[in-house]
């Protein structure tokens, strides 16, 4: 493959998916995703996605509902103002949605296939270094098992 056929390829991605959690790094993946979208034309269509990870609530003992309708309540206002960052900036088939589970098995597999996703465009880490060390992060385990391509944003 000569360097063209290489560039030719990112535009042909029609879907593009960009998990956000609010941190720098998610929103310079955004940043790159609406340059990606509006680049591939108008019938490109980009979405924004939210994952509230359960398994942090399961060790709730008291856990109740309004528990959920708060964190995703929030979400959504950030998600809002994602959305409006994007149709400003021209793209105009933007959507998002708040998904629940664990961030890594939705963001790499559930949501690209729900959304027709090729492309993921996401953020170099989301996380702060301890929660890196026990956990892992969510980019490293997105790019070795995602069944799309997957580009990593620096901020």
């Amino acid at each position: 493959m000569n360097m063209t056929e290489g560039l030719d390829m990112i535009d042909n991605y029609q879907s593009i998916l960009v998990p956000v959690d609010g941190s720098e790094e998610a929103e310079a993946a955004l940043k790159k995703a609406i340059q990606i979208t509006l680049r591939n034309g108008e019938n490109s269509k980009l979405h924004i996605v939210h994952v509230i990870d359960t398994r942090s609530f399961q060790n709730v003992s008291d856990f109740q509902s309004t528990m959920y309708d708060q964190v995703a309540a929030s979400a959504r206002e950030t998600l809002e103002t994602y959305l409006k960052e994007a149709k400003d900036a021209g793209v105009a088939r933007a959507e998002y949605s708040i998904e629940f589970g664990a961030p890594k098995s939705v963001i790499a597999d559930v949501a690209p296939k729900k959304y027709g996703s090729e492309l993921i465009v996401i953020g170099a880490t989301g996380l702060n270094a301890v929660e890196r060390l026990l956990i892992g992060s969510v980019t490293e385990y997105v790019v070795r098992n995602a069944k799309v391509d997957v580009l990593v944003a620096k901020s």
